[in-house]
């Protein structure tokens, strides 16, 4: 299925203050998971961008703790909204909404490839002290150790959904 819009607009974009920010918001069918909403910003005059996405079916918070303690566990989708925030305490990872945080749908393997986008290089240098942090989330990603996500959302748009094998 395809995302079917149902609203757009254009107003002044946050960046250059230019009236050329077409704001974009579409419904999807996620498998094995149901209908989000995608929220889409796009500048045409600075190419500014921001998304957000979000469970259709959401109430008040929501805090959600997924063990992964089997490789089918990795592959589990995981809808992040921009508000959301996630921790997984065995790896020593906090992942906190700020105010450019996108939202996101990704699986628990995806997950991780963020947080090691997102880790400094010198510490995939094997002589530097922090690259036990990268040598844990690797193992995290051959299912080698055990760990919790922890997705807390004061909005109740996010949510960890385990795929069915």
């Amino acid at each position: 299925m395809e995302p079917q819009k149902i609203f757009s607009s254009v107003g002044k974009c946050p960046v250059c203050d230019s009236e050329n920010l077409e704001i974009s918001t579409y419904v999807y069918e996620v498998p094995y998971f149901g209908k989000i909403l995608i929220e889409v910003w796009r500048c045409g005059a600075c190419g500014y961008r921001k998304s957000d996405v979000g469970t259709l079916e959401h109430g008040g918070e929501v805090r959600i703790v997924f063990p992964v303690r089997e490789q089918k566990d990795l592959n589990a989708l995981v809808i992040k909204s921009s508000t959301a925030s996630i921790e997984i305490p065995e790896l020593g990872v906090e992942v906190s909404p700020g105010p450019a945080a996108q939202g996101y749908i990704t699986t628990v393997e995806g997950l991780l490839e963020r947080i090691l986008e997102n880790t400094p290089t010198e510490c995939f240098d094997e002589n530097n002290e922090c690259n036990e942090f990268v040598k844990k989330i690797k193992k995290a990603m051959n299912n080698e150790i055990n760990f919790t996500v922890i997705l807390t959302d004061p909005y109740g748009k996010s949510a960890i959904k385990p795929l069915n094998h």
